[in-house]
């Protein structure tokens, strides 16, 4: 006598597309889809050149809110990317996105870093001048250069700091940890 093994109905997965924010190399794309792989009822696809995750999941064990929260857990931001097709589906012809969340998040991302730049090398102008030439030191010149040097590397190093500390964290080893 044949035993056959008995067939699970076919579940009807629901696709959604998040953006992923915050991952600094493939390793932290890696992360982000084995977490989210890990979550029951779940299949993701993390890409990180596109920062964003394709992930397909039964409605009746999680929602979205419940993925982006998972991206969260592992360290990193998560949206949920509404295309045009949804703008569609919802009757409305002719839609447009009025702005792309993951250029939204770069451009927020990118004033960030030139601000932390530009008030970084303000601070470093003269911290290498006072180092560097002898006739520019005065007395406890190096208290002078330790206050500027602060928060060069704590507030304009903050992002790498950040990075570095989800990652271990979380125990692991990537880019950032260097």
């Amino acid at each position: 006598m044949t035993h056959t093994p008995q067939m699970q109905p076919a579940v009807d997965l629901v696709q959604v597309d998040l953006g992923v924010t915050g991952m600094t190399c493939t390793s932290c794309s890696a992360r982000v889809e084995r977490k989210l792989n890990k979550v029951e009822g779940v299949e993701a696809t993390v890409n990180f050149a596109t920062e964003s995750a394709s992930v397909s999941y039964d409605p009746a064990k999680i929602d979205p809110g419940s993925l982006i929260e998972v991206v969260r857990n592992a360290g990193y931001d998560a949206f949920e990317v509404a295309g045009e097709s949804a703008a569609e589906d919802a009757g409305i012809d002719g839609a447009s996105i009025s702005e792309d969340p993951h250029e939204a998040a770069r451009r927020r991302e990118a004033a960030d870093l030139k601000h932390r730049l530009t008030i970084s090398a303000l601070l470093t102008v003269p911290i290498v001048l006072l180092s560097m030439i002898p006739a520019l030191q005065f007395t406890n010149w190096q208290w002078a250069v330790l206050t500027m040097t602060t928060p060069v590397f704590f507030w304009g190093g903050a992002p790498f700091h950040r990075a570095t500390f989800v990652n271990l964290r979380h125990g692991s080893f990537t880019m950032d940890t260097l």
